[in-house]
């Protein structure tokens, strides 16, 4: 992954359990028109460039590792808005054509970039799409339709962008608190990722190292609202209630959830709404990053996956970055500390978006085989 930390899953990982914060002032664009001034962005790319900001962030990204991807793999991109600097670019007539913008040809540059040559798709459910796209995967390898799968996610903070959270009311002036008592709102943040998935008889037959199992996926839309969560949170608890079925687990097997918490009042109280009702005997630890990393929109929930399952392995849960007083639905789940866990076996990752579209994970450590 590439993050406002920099590259890697383990720098983004140990910036958070450090306490960090990526979210600053931003200088791409004047946001002096705007509810706010901040947002967690990636150094040095060049705005409305020659390079829309997320081929620039991809070509950082896999400049710098060296993945492997099998030529036969299908693809699967995530994105909200892809390269829509490039719309921008044209619209304040500075050259270029505005139809680049489209998701089919940043696919088409994507598949290029990574060799990949199996089938190829775009997956776009608001701030669920990298999430989603995971969960697909899986679905496409446990169904036989495919035995290797590379999931790409990304999203960049653009002025368009920003302007429409700012019109929503729903940036905080300061770095989003997840779960707080005193959040305001959310901060945007900008990354791109990628996840290479297989059946477990093809990584053992290529050698590869296997770092974590999709055993559960689930998906559900409460419909209440474009962008407001249904009040009774059943879009979550369905979606995590299909994921448990999925996995064949109960909810007293998951050790700790990732949590979408964007900072916003209505979607922090939805989501431990959901959990209270799900996983009350049990009360596992809820975090969220992006008091760290902003919001880093359709590529949230793959960085998510990637940093539970890294969570998994240091069988540590990660601080919620900025929370002071959690609130009074939250108190006694999450923690502004790191939290050493007994059992680091399995965890829920949950994403929810626009629409009411809810997306849930469940991650395993590797089964270790005599």
């Amino acid at each position: 992954m590439l993050t406002p930390f920099g590259a890697g899953a383990d720098l983004c990982f140990e910036s958070i359990l450090a306490k960090q914060c990526a979210v600053a002032n931003v200088k791409r664009f004047n946001t002096a028109e705007f509810t706010s001034r901040i947002a967690a962005t990636i150094r040095d790319l060049r705005y409305h460039g020659e390079t829309s900001l997320v081929m620039q962030m991809f070509e950082r990204l896999f400049a710098s590792s060296c993945p492997g991807i099998p030529a036969d793999a299908a693809l699967l991109l995530a994105t909200t808005k892809g390269e829509i600097d490039l719309l921008e670019k044209s619209l304040l007539g500075k050259g270029g054509d505005p139809g680049e913008s489209r998701l089919d040809r940043l696919l088409a540059r994507v598949t290029a970039l990574t060799g990949a040559k199996g089938p190829a798709a775009v997956m776009s459910a608001a701030c669920t799409s990298s999430s989603a796209a995971v969960g697909r995967a899986a679905a496409m390898i446990s169904a036989g339709k495919s035995e290797c799968v590379l999931v790409v996610a990304c999203d960049c903070v653009t002025e368009f962008i920003y302007s429409g959270f700012s019109s929503l009311m729903a940036l905080d002036t300061a770095p989003a608190r997840p779960f707080d008592a005193t959040r305001k709102g959310l901060s945007l943040g900008e990354a791109v990722a990628f996840s290479l998935l297989m059946s477990e008889e093809r990584a053992e037959r290529e050698g590869r190292n296997i770092l974590c199992e999709i055993s559960g996926w689930g998906m559900g839309d409460d419909a209440n609202h474009m962008t407001g969560p249904s009040r009774a949170s059943e879009g979550l608890i369905s979606a995590i209630q299909r994921a448990l079925s999925s996995a064949s687990v109960s909810p007293a097997e998951i050790d700790f959830i990732s949590a979408h918490g964007t900072g916003t009042n209505y979607n922090d109280e939805m989501e431990m709404r959901a959990f209270r009702a799900l996983f009350s005997d049990t009360t596992p630890p809820v975090y969220s990053v992006k008091g760290a990393i902003g919001h880093t929109m359709g590529a949230a929930g793959l960085i998510e996956t990637i940093i539970a399952m890294k969570s998994l392995q240091a069988a540590t849960v990660p601080p919620t970055v900025n929370l002071q007083c959690p609130d009074d639905d939250a108190k006694g789940w999450v923690s502004s500390e790191p939290v050493p866990l007994k059992r680091a076996k399995r965890a829920l990752v949950a994403n929810s978006g626009f629409s009411g579209v809810n997306t849930a994970l469940i991650l395993n450590l590797p089964t270790v085989k005599a």
